[in-house]
């Protein structure tokens, strides 16, 4: 790679880190942390700057990056992961709270006070159908044939009625929308444990299991076989930079919330996790 590009470089992947760690860690509450908070499918969450517009729970599941209700769990059922290297954790926790508070949200604002939100709501639709191979294949391989049949019907009437996806004609069944999927749910639906807490420079909030699912999952992207590879990252950045606009107040709100917001992160997202894999 030229040297030229390397400054290009630095600056999409920092719009990446976005994508499942800074939003929810910087939410005091991570994803992927603030205790007892409902941000999924359950809740009444809404887009933000256009209160009165509701998200599909679709969008709601994903844009949460797995966030899921924890209140669920009683004090003693609360399931736990080990955390060996909670130093090394939370210099990197605190590495990427920095790079939300300095460059992302500074950027995502700007971006939100220029750009019309049917515009941003399309693109929203477009990068959620998108990843609809990542559901429908792990939906699959879960057993849950009518979940991922949903998925792959829905992916294809609006890649097509949809206009590429930028249009969801499905807004008015939410019983078409099943809890997104991933590789490291699978995984834990087959038995295998989380290894230990990890947490991610750029990604956030992860375990072994998810981080090795991540990976996995990464190669059912389309965006990942964008050609050169740059240009491959600058959608990436442009798509999480674009679903941060509809978060950044919950996000803040998480913050302020928070008393450590490492441990309500760390636990957020453990528990989180452990509850989609009940479902």
């Amino acid at each position: 790679m030229k040297n030229s590009k390397i400054p290009a470089l630095i600056a999409v992947a920092v719009a990446i880190f976005l994508l499942s760690g800074c939003a929810g860690q910087s939410n005091g509450a991570d994803t992927r942390s603030m205790p007892a908070a409902k941000l999924e499918s359950d809740t009444s969450a809404q887009l933000a700057e256009g209160s009165d517009v509701e998200m599909t729970a679709d969008e709601k599941a994903l844009l949460e990056d797995d966030w899921s209700n924890s209140d669920d769990l009683e004090p003693q059922q609360a399931y736990t992961v080990p955390d060996p290297i909670e130093p090394v954790n939370r210099a990197i926790f605190t590495f990427n709270d920095r790079l939300y508070e300095w460059i992302l949200r500074p950027v995502s604002l700007g971006y939100r006070k220029v750009t019309p939100q049917i515009m941003r709501k399309g693109v929203l639709n477009f990068f959620t159908n998108l990843t609809a191979p990542i559901r429908v294949v792990n939906c699959a391989l879960q057993s849950k044939g009518k979940d991922a049949t949903v998925e792959f019907g829905k992916f294809l009437i609006n890649s097509t009625f949809g206009i590429l996806g930028f249009g969801d004609l499905f807004t008015d069944y939410p019983e078409l929308y099943p809890d997104p999927e991933d590789l490291g749910q699978t995984l834990g639906s087959y038995g295998i444990h989380d290894g230990f807490y990890i947490v991610l420079p750029f990604l956030g909030p992860s375990t072994l299991r998810d981080t090795a699912g991540m990976a996995v999952d990464a190669l059912l992207d389309p965006v990942n076989y964008i050609d050169p590879t740059e240009t491959a990252l600058a959608v990436k950045g442009f798509n999480q930079v674009n679903r941060l606009t509809f978060r950044i107040e919950d996000i803040d709100a998480a913050k302020k919330a928070a008393f450590d917001p490492y441990e309500a992160a760390r636990n957020f997202y453990i528990q989180s996790r452990q509850n989609r894999l009940k479902k």
